[in-house]
């Protein structure tokens, strides 16, 4: 005790209680930072990678949901397999319409990857002027079931007059079966 009162007797000696006070504050700085504010900012890391997660899961339910809207949407559109035979037929009718000659569509199935679904494909010659084959096709591509012309390869022959066309054509189409739903795999 002596020690420290000679010490404050020095002219230095006014300094010393100012530089304990200064350590106990760092002390306390030190402390309060280690204890309370990395303890936050770790617990703030924590909580900020579990809301980019929830935010992602968010966004994945979203697209989920959405994706399941867009199938029910396009399963809706697809015929049914019984309507391929009356489908084929009324490709034929818009064919007479629009003035082209398909004499011999013949149509068959194949089976595809997604369950309840297959593929409908006419193939057949068609025969038009230009313009008469360009306004079926587009009728057949515009039409209000799911038809698309999967192929068309013009046909060269020696016997074609003037303005008559011929070409091979495939049109195709998915088929649902007859349950409501499609099986999501």
């Amino acid at each position: 005790m002596d020690f420290i009162l000679q010490q404050l007797r020095k002219p230095y000696g006014i300094l010393i209680p100012w530089l304990a006070w200064v350590l106990l504050l760092a002390g306390i700085l030190w402390a309060v930072r280690t204890l309370g504010v990395e303890g936050a900012e770790q617990s703030l890391a924590k909580l900020e990678l579990e809301r980019d997660r929830a935010r992602q899961e968010f966004t994945l339910h979203k697209a989920a949901q959405k994706a399941r809207k867009d199938l029910a949407q396009v399963w809706s559109a697809l015929p049914v397999e019984r309507d391929f035979a009356p489908l084929a037929l009324g490709i034929t009718e818009e064919a007479k319409r629009d003035r082209v000659i398909l004499p011999a569509l013949s149509y068959k199935t194949e089976p595809t990857l997604v369950a309840n679904t297959n593929k409908g494909v006419l193939q057949g010659t068609m025969t038009g002027r230009y313009e008469d084959l360009r306004r079926f096709l587009y009728d057949v591509e515009t039409a209000e079931e799911l038809v698309y012309v999967e192929d068309l390869e013009l046909v060269r022959s020696d016997a074609q007059q003037g303005e008559t066309l011929t070409f091979d054509i495939k049109i195709a189409t998915y088929l649902r079966g007859d349950t409501d739903k499609p099986a999501l795999q």
